[in-house]
């Protein structure tokens, strides 16, 4: 193949269409368990979240709901992955070898959310969140219903084991916040008289993008180590059913998700899938939540 401008564009077109068709298949559990946030600038601050709002009975003038600041905030982290072409490859016209990379390239890029997720989210037993305690803990400061009096709260089983997560996704915020100040797009350098073209006989292929994860309200989830049975399970949806925010004020939280890695995907099934309990009663749980397994927490 002759190395000219017309053919160098038309490679870039087809390694494009091959990265851009695997990056569309690539896989996207990290949007049942997080919500996207569009940023305009490197850190946004998440202050509100501090506080739940709550409808109230009108009774003399309105009372408006001061938002409780925290300086929680999520600072953007660049991401990048770059594919050389050798222009020895060009000349003899091996190409057959670059078409799975530049797929590769894709799945690699469309997955890395799912990769920034469910590390967050296994991390949240020693991660903060904005209250300055982990995502999952056993103390949460929450007040009382006297308005003055604090509490602590707690969003999680303990434990030593395999970790697993039981959420509330029906919310307006998931648990886990996806902030994007740009996705993934592809670039490349195939200019013949570029300096790396010079001196490395090479063209450059990349994608890029700037993102990063934090937690939302840690009263949307449960997490545990504990072993996942039948009454670890009924443990946390009474646990996270029960959930109070501020003033004592009910939350009103339908756990709808178990989150499991690989490992723990048969007890889960059995818990939330089998007729029969293990002593062969009626299975109570049967139904009660979908089950989400998560190679990534692996």
């Amino acid at each position: 193949m002759l190395v000219n401008a017309a053919n160098l564009d038309a490679l870039r077109v087809g390694y494009k269409s091959t990265f851009q068709g695997a990056l569309s298949q690539a896989p996207s559990q990290h949007l049942r368990v997080s919500t996207v946030v569009s940023a305009s600038t490197k850190e946004q601050k998440y202050g509100w979240l501090g506080k739940i709002p709550n409808v109230r009975e009108w009774l003399g003038p309105r009372a408006v709901q001061n938002l409780a600041q925290h300086d929680y905030s999520i600072r953007e982290k660049p991401w990048e992955l770059t594919i050389a072409v050798d222009k020895d490859d060009i000349e003899t016209d091996n190409l057959g070898i670059y078409a799975p990379l530049f797929a590769e390239m894709g799945l690699s890029a469309g997955s890395k959310w799912d990769q920034l997720v469910f590390a967050l989210l296994k991390d949240g037993f020693t991660t903060e969140c904005y209250d300055g305690q982990p995502f999952f803990d056993t103390d949460h400061p929450v007040l009382a219903e006297d308005g003055q009096t604090m509490l602590t709260v707690s969003n999680t089983g303990g434990g030593s084991g395999t970790p697993w997560f039981l959420l509330d996704t029906n919310r307006a915020l998931k648990p886990i916040i996806l902030q994007k100040r740009r996705d993934f797009t592809f670039t490349s350098i195939t200019d013949l008289s570029s300096p790396n073209v010079f001196m490395n006989r090479e063209f450059v292929y990349g994608t890029d993008a700037r993102a990063n994860v934090g937690f939302g309200f840690w009263q949307f989830a449960y997490g545990s180590k504990q072993t996942l049975n039948a009454a670890a399970y009924a443990a946390a949806r009474a646990s996270l059913s029960s959930l109070k925010g501020d003033h004592g004020r009910p939350l009103g939280l339908m756990p709808n998700l178990l989150v499991v890695p690989p490992a723990l995907e048969s007890a889960a099934r059995k818990i939330l899938n089998s007729e029969f309990a293990a002593g062969g009663e009626t299975n109570e749980w049967k139904g009660t939540a979908e089950l989400l397994v998560v190679p990534w927490l692996a």
